[in-house]
């Protein structure tokens, strides 16, 4: 797959921290309920740490209580790719950033979480940056 945000590993190295880098880029998880915006109801817009594609809107996050920020839907369709995930002996949606393809959580259906898609877009904190609505 091809990005319109393409970088050489080591670039991406320089411009992440260790921790952002092992997430975006790796695919590894911050630990559950130590994020920035797990509990976060400003208002304004996630976008990616990596690229600052805008991905997710305060309108759309709601408390599932799981330890991550959660939303019910993205910015926009293609904003996030899906990418069918086996590692760690199970089948699970990994969520990336559409235009660097940066890891930024996984996506689940159907646990009854009473939103309007009955999806749960469980997002790694250290993967956004939240860009708060003026006034």
């Amino acid at each position: 797959m091809s990005y319109d945000v393409e970088k050489p590993d080591e670039q991406w190295r320089e411009e992440l921290t260790s921790s952002e880098y092992a997430v975006l880029r790796r695919a590894a998880t911050e630990p559950a309920f130590t994020g920035e915006y797990t509990d976060t109801k400003t208002k304004g817009v996630y976008s990616c740490r990596a690229c600052g594609a805008e991905l997710f809107t305060s309108e759309a996050k709601f408390d599932s209580h799981c330890g991550w920020p959660s939303f019910f839907d993205p910015k926009d369709t293609d904003a996030v790719e899906l990418v069918e995930d086996r590692t760690h002996g199970m089948v699970r949606t990994e969520v990336r950033c559409a235009r660097c393809g940066s890891h930024l959580g996984h996506v689940f259906e159907g646990e009854g979480y009473p939103t309007p898609t009955d999806q749960r877009y469980c997002i790694n904190s250290i993967s956004l940056r939240l860009a708060p609505d003026e006034g």
